[in-house]
């Protein structure tokens, strides 16, 4: 900061600087606690995605499964029909 005629060495307020530190670390604290908060939301976030991830993976090979058996069926079907 610089002092009231210009001068970048002499602060404005000398005791501004200690008082803005109790409200820094009241501050900083409570910025922790909301990073906390963040931290275990995106956590129980990744728990759901990765269990939604592991459940479509389910489906899909479920899906696959399903497919090739129709075409198994649709294969077989004409050659059961015909003599």
């Amino acid at each position: 900061m610089s002092g009231p005629n210009g001068d970048l060495s002499m602060p404005v307020e000398a005791g501004a600087e200690g008082e803005d530190d109790g409200f820094g670390e009241a501050e900083y604290a409570a910025i922790n606690s909301m990073l906390d908060q963040i931290n275990s939301c995106l956590d129980h976030l990744e728990e759901k995605n990765d269990h939604l991830h592991a459940r479509l993976q389910e489906l899909l090979e479920s899906n696959r499964q399903t497919r090739l058996e129709f075409q198994q069926q649709l294969g077989e079907a004409p050659s059961d029909a015909s003599p």
